[in-house]
């Protein structure tokens, strides 16, 4: 009897230990640093690697401006493209890395090369000036790149 009680003592113990780790601490992530720098000015795509390609010269010339609204407009004085973007902590049901602390979503449904830009990046890291994103496919298990750097 006192070998079962020790080893539903250890069960627990160890289950205990398994609910307070993992995706805990993405709940505590506050997203509004982020959030607070990237509304600050305008910002330009300067790495963008999607799986196998660079990417990043689809975006040349585009100065992208996150609202407060959560919209974002991409434009190179030409052109003009608008989607929406927030900061969000990870709820760990995104397919690329449930650890991670902060989501960046894009959202763009025109053109092409900015809609491929869609996606809830796993924030990698941030300064006033520079934000690393990532993303690991779920489907085909790619892992793509976006830097955003201040102009």
């Amino acid at each position: 009897m006192k070998t079962i009680s020790i080893f539903a003592s250890l069960l627990c113990s160890f289950m205990f230990i398994v609910s307070c780790s993992g995706d805990d601490n993405a709940s505590s992530a506050n997203p509004t640093p982020v959030i607070n720098t990237v509304k600050q000015g305008t910002w330009r795509v300067t790495y963008y690697f999607d799986t196998d390609t660079n990417e990043t010269n689809d975006f040349t010339g585009y100065n992208f401006t996150f609202g407060s609204s959560n919209a974002v407009m991409a434009s190179n004085g030409t052109n003009i493209y608008t989607g929406t973007w927030s900061v969000t902590a990870d709820n760990g049901t995104d397919d690329d890395n449930p650890n991670s602390d902060l989501d960046f979503n894009l959202a763009f449904t025109t053109p092409a090369n900015f809609a491929d830009l869609t996606d809830d990046w796993d924030v990698v890291s941030q300064t006033d000036t520079k934000i690393e994103l990532i993303d690991i496919s779920g489907g085909n298990g790619g892992t793509d790149y976006l830097t955003f750097e201040k102009n």
